[in-house]
């Protein structure tokens, strides 16, 4: 059994008292029962600046958020999704994207998304570093959480952190500490040897 995300709106409105539909915040995380499924009820949430859907069991991004104009913050960690798409329709706006602990194994999707700032995607699927150059274009990407994806294994977590500098030159955080100059020399230098 699973929630709608309509069932989760109005559930939000009721204990809120607010219309989801002029609220910047939109918490939809956490559902008993969970959200499986998107829904285009989302898109009635015009003014929604941050939505929160972490913690449910949405298995795909699946539909267009063609409403949500003004959302900045997307919340979708710790469901069961296994690829990033349909996200193009935030372009203009999305800021951050919160999608840690999934299964996600590729950085397609995210190309499109010139004003994101901030990815949070520890504990996906990600095997390659190569992923990393799908986003190395994104101009205002600052800061990034990758741990916990299988292509840090056997690595020592500086060694990760340089492997994701080597490909994302422009960042100023990863994995929550902020990249030193010494890292940024580090990678440069072994950037060459290849």
């Amino acid at each position: 059994m699973a929630t709608t995300c309509a069932a989760a709106i109005k559930a939000f409105e009721q204990k809120t008292g607010e219309s989801a539909s002029e609220a910047t915040i939109v918490k939809l995380y956490g559902q008993v029962p969970p959200i499986a499924k998107l829904d285009a009820s989302l898109n009635n949430l015009t003014a929604c600046e941050h939505l929160q859907l972490s913690t449910n069991s949405i298995d795909k991004i699946g539909i267009a958020l063609t409403g949500l104009k003004n959302l900045k913050i997307l919340s979708l960690g710790r469901n069961v999704i296994k690829k990033i798409e349909k996200l193009d329709d935030l372009a203009d706006n999305l800021q951050e994207l919160w999608i840690s602990y999934n299964q996600i194994s590729s950085l397609d999707g995210l190309a499109s998304l010139t004003n994101l700032t901030t990815l949070f995607m520890s504990n996906n699927q990600v095997k390659s570093f190569a992923e990393l150059e799908k986003i190395a274009s994104l101009p205002n990407l600052k800061d990034v959480l990758f741990y916990g994806n299988p292509m840090y294994e056997g690595l020592s977590a500086q060694e990760a952190r340089i492997e994701v500098l080597k490909r994302l030159p422009k960042v100023a955080k990863i994995d929550g500490s902020m990249v030193l100059q010494r890292d940024r020399d580090e990678a440069a230098a072994a950037g060459s040897d290849e």
